[in-house]
């Protein structure tokens, strides 16, 4: 079963940037309430709080900039803007002291996210296999369900091991790789996309 170019550079990218948020999720509260001053599980809690509040405060907005194009490049715009975002979290990790860096960062996380859930959802969709459409989706679940596995269980040995920074910079390189993969798609976008239109043409 052959599958396009897009679809394969994208379930990739997804696999490498969980793969980085998930190596450092078991040992992030404990990051929290022994490295951060005055930190603990309330500071946790809220941190995750605000990640979605960011989120969702600039998702629509930013969904509905990107449809007024009906073009495949500002979609590709923000996706990268927003996977550089979240690559900087883990780095941004390394230089946290207060709780108020913890919440700022959260916020920055949840904004990146925000830039990168439309687009990705659109191209993806857009550029589907006809008649594969539910295994390329399974494809992706699948790549996000074995970087969560895989990552989580390597993070809590590389923890205990090597300590929280070395933990954050793998897992900040692992984002990296993931959004600059997603750089190879740019030359099978498209200028224009009809209104309503899923699927344009078959990928190459």
């Amino acid at each position: 079963m052959k599958i396009n170019h897009v679809i394969r550079t994208l379930v990739l990218s997804d696999f490498f940037v969980n793969a980085g948020f998930s190596i450092f999720a078991p040992i992030f509260a404990i990051f929290v309430t022994k490295q951060i001053g005055g930190g603990t599980i309330e500071v946790v809690g809220f941190a995750a709080a605000i990640v979605q509040i960011a989120k969702i405060s600039l998702e629509i907005p930013i969904a509905r900039f990107l449809d007024k194009n009906h073009g495949e490049y500002d979609d590709f715009y923000s996706l990268i803007f927003g996977s550089f975002l979240i690559a900087m979290v883990p780095f941004m990790y390394l230089i946290a002291t207060e709780i108020k860096h913890v919440y700022v960062i959260s916020a920055i996380y949840g904004a990146g996210i925000a830039f990168v859930v439309p687009p990705w959802y659109a191209i993806f969709s857009r550029h589907l296999d006809k008649l594969n459409e539910s295994f390329e989706w399974s494809l992706d679940s699948i790549a996000i369900g074995l970087a969560g596995a895989g990552a989580a269980a390597v993070g809590g040995i590389l923890a205990q091991k090597f300590g929280f920074n070395f933990v954050f910079i793998v897992g900040g390189i692992f984002a990296i790789f993931g959004g600059l993969n997603q750089i190879k798609i740019y030359k099978d976008l498209r200028a224009k996309v009809g209104r309503g239109q899923v699927m344009p043409q078959p990928d190459k």
